[in-house]
């Protein structure tokens, strides 16, 4: 069955030789070939302000850009989210996009049923790309991956996403042109099984 797929590429650098970058790239290429229709993010392309206030969080109006992003975040069924790992989690930048986006009312009921909010995103999936310096296992299993446990429990998950898959990439600045390639191409093929 063929997804809607937002890409969210994370890297607040817009150099080009980001290897996020060629990530989000592959991963739409394969989401392409694979029949998805497909929107993409760059973060490192767009200037929004970071919120400041727990006012302006719950009740302030947002910029027209962050409603169209809101938009795109509501066509899509399946959202991939890619980053570098910095200081253990996303770049400030990415998380203050996050919650200019996923506000109150768009994300998340602020009518309590129970105890909990009412989830206004459920049903969507996605799927979370980090690159890394130190091996992934170290992140994974030792460090047991804060980042990517935070972004899928506290946000994807509170806002209802039943599925969130994760993929990370370790020892990035030491991968051989070959290892490179093959990451590409592991990403290429997620994408066109929109996963």
């Amino acid at each position: 069955m063929a997804e809607r797929i937002l890409i969210i590429d994370g890297h607040p650098d817009a150099a080009a030789e980001r290897f996020v970058h060629a990530l989000a790239n592959a991963y739409r290429e394969g989401a392409e070939a694979g029949k998805h229709e497909v929107m993409m993010l760059r973060l490192g392309e767009i200037e929004f302000p970071l919120l400041r206030t727990q006012a302006d969080y719950d009740k302030g109006e947002p910029p027209q850009a962050v409603r169209e992003w809101q938009s795109m975040f509501d066509w899509a069924s399946h959202v991939v989210i890619l980053y570098p790992l910095w200081l253990g989690s996303m770049p400030a930048l990415l998380k203050g996009l996050l919650e200019q986006v996923l506000r109150p009312g768009f994300a998340f009921g602020t009518k309590r049923l129970g105890r909990w909010p009412v989830k206004l995103q459920s049903g969507k999936s996605a799927r979370i790309i980090v690159t890394m310096g130190m091996p992934a296992w170290l992140y994974r299993w030792y460090y047991r991956a804060p980042g990517v446990r935070s972004l899928r429990k506290n946000i994807l998950h509170f806002i209802g996403f039943r599925r969130v898959r994760a993929t990370l990439i370790g020892n990035v600045a030491g991968l051989s042109s070959k290892a490179r390639q093959a990451c590409l191409e592991r990403v290429r093929a997620l994408g066109q099984r929109g996963k």
